[in-house]
């Protein structure tokens, strides 16, 4: 596929050689990053992945993973600013977003100030979003998806960039409040973060429990990040790979003519895992030292992009079976 030659977009040789200085980049971040967080490759990926394809992730896992440490670690190496809020049930929309206060000068006029709350971050960690009520999961939602809030009819934009990384633990349903289908389409990938590797775990043990733990450095900044997003969106994606990316979505969706997604899928991906898809492969091809995405990166990517982004039929779950099964029986047809 041609790259449109528009007055921004760099020439053929010209992207080659910004793309092997961000391969160069984001080489440095992975080791920087590996430092701290021992083991937890994929989940590393991904959650970069989603962060150099300008989007936000949603890690699902049990306490304990170093999933916030993983967020923080992040914040670090990449140079942004980075706040953290813990959900709770009792936590308001103005907790996040921030307030309107009032002052009052010497001469005893009055008047409102906006205090900005933790969203106004480039980097932020929402720990336990499925913990909040609707109304505070939907002003951070709005957030993410429109980059502004607005307060008391004025409008705030956030920081650029603006990364969500939120955790949720899938064990605890009780007094928690499961994101509605619309706002998990949001996150341009969910993580699944599992237990450590034996060797893994056995570096945790050791390293961590010492006098010091290794601090990690920032090599990035924020603008150097949006550099490499913006490359990332130039980069060519052959057609192969587009029908590729279409083909696996589309067959996804129950009615589309595949006998076990009609069986075994209730509803599947809106066009947003496509986009999703689109970008996520060529930041991977780049994450992994190549100047295009392949094939692969589609189906490595097929389960962190899709996974929620599809619900399965109560007949399908009555057979015990999961959303990654039937991901993985769609992969295995497109692979032929």
């Amino acid at each position: 596929m041609g790259m449109m030659k528009t007055e921004d977009s760099l020439d053929e040789k010209a992207i080659i050689a910004a793309a092997e200085k961000a391969l160069a980049d984001i080489a440095l971040v992975r080791e920087e990053v590996s430092k701290v967080i021992f083991g937890q490759e994929s989940v590393v990926e991904n959650t970069l992945l989603a962060v150099l394809s300008g989007g936000h992730a949603l890690l699902v896992g049990v306490p304990g993973l170093a999933k916030t440490k993983l967020v923080t670690t992040l914040g670090e190496v990449l140079g942004l600013g980075a706040n953290r809020i813990q959900f709770t049930p009792d936590l308001m929309p103005s907790d996040i977003l921030g307030s309107e206060v009032m002052d009052q000068d010497e001469s005893g006029r009055r008047s409102f100030r906006f205090v900005k709350g933790p969203v106004f971050a480039q980097l932020l960690m929402a720990d336990e979003i499925n913990r909040a009520s609707p109304r505070t999961q939907s002003a951070l939602l709005q957030s993410m998806q429109e980059y502004h809030i607005t307060v008391a009819g004025q409008r705030y934009d956030l920081p650029t960039p603006f990364h969500v990384l939120a955790t949720q633990n899938p064990l605890e349903q009780e007094g928690t409040y499961p994101l509605p289908e619309a706002q998990l389409d949001r996150f341009l990938m969910q993580v699944d973060v599992n237990y450590p590797e034996l060797a893994a775990e056995r570096q945790i043990l050791l390293e961590t429990t010492g006098l010091s733990e290794t601090k990690p450095q920032a090599v990035l900044n924020a603008e150097r990040l949006m550099q490499i997003q913006s490359l990332i969106r130039q980069m060519p994606v052959s057609d192969k790979v587009v029908d590729a990316i279409l083909g696996l979505v589309r067959s996804a969706r129950p009615g589309q003519g595949h006998a076990s997604t009609d069986k075994h899928v209730a509803w599947g991906p809106g066009p947003r895992a496509g986009q999703a898809m689109m970008l996520c492969a060529r930041a991977r091809a780049l994450y992994e030292g190549r100047l295009a995405p392949s094939l692969d990166d589609v189906y490595a990517l097929a389960e962190p992009v899709l996974e929620h982004r599809m619900a399965l039929t109560f007949a399908a779950r009555a057979e015990g079976m999961s959303v990654r099964d039937v991901i993985a029986g769609l992969v295995k047809q497109a692979r032929g």
